[in-house]
């Protein structure tokens, strides 16, 4: 049986980024059609558009993460409270996992905005080892959090 997370890999061995794999993989349960959720996760991916802040693969698992739990236009403030505490706790897992929920640390200071970063990430296979287990970590992190 295909798990969420294997969707997501398989997202992300398809060409989408990181941001786009985790969101896409949790967006149909929660509403959103697949298109809707690539195009709005997009910019998300290589730590928000390569610059390398938080990781992509972790914003894909808040958006998802916000598309369940939180604040819509009749909620009140505490809704948004409760998704900020599930959005802290699932980073400090991911953190606890991968050591940073920043892309330029996960990716050793590789520079995504040179070609020769982009060549050193080509050279490490970082997009097939670190990246790959980043989506997944975070795909499923997200779930959890998503079901919680």
């Amino acid at each position: 049986m295909k798990t969420t997370e294997d969707t997501a890999a398989a997202l992300f061995a398809d060409g989408y980024n990181c941001a786009q794999s985790t969101f896409c993989a949790l967006c149909e349960r929660l509403g959103m059609d697949r298109n809707t959720a690539l195009k709005t996760s997009c910019g998300f991916g290589g730590g928000m558009g390569r610059n390398q802040e938080v990781c992509g693969a972790v914003a894909g698992g808040i958006m998802a993460i916000g598309l369940r739990h939180g604040r819509g236009v009749n909620d009140d403030r505490p809704v948004t409270m409760a998704a900020y505490e599930k959005v802290r706790a699932f980073m400090g897992r991911f953190a606890a996992q991968h050591g940073s929920c920043l892309c330029r640390d996960l990716l050793d200071g590789v520079n995504l905005l040179t070609a020769e970063g982009q060549q050193q990430f080509k050279e490490r296979n970082l997009h097939g080892t670190v990246c790959t287990e980043c989506v997944r970590t975070a795909t499923r992190l997200a779930e959890e959090a998503v079901n919680g």
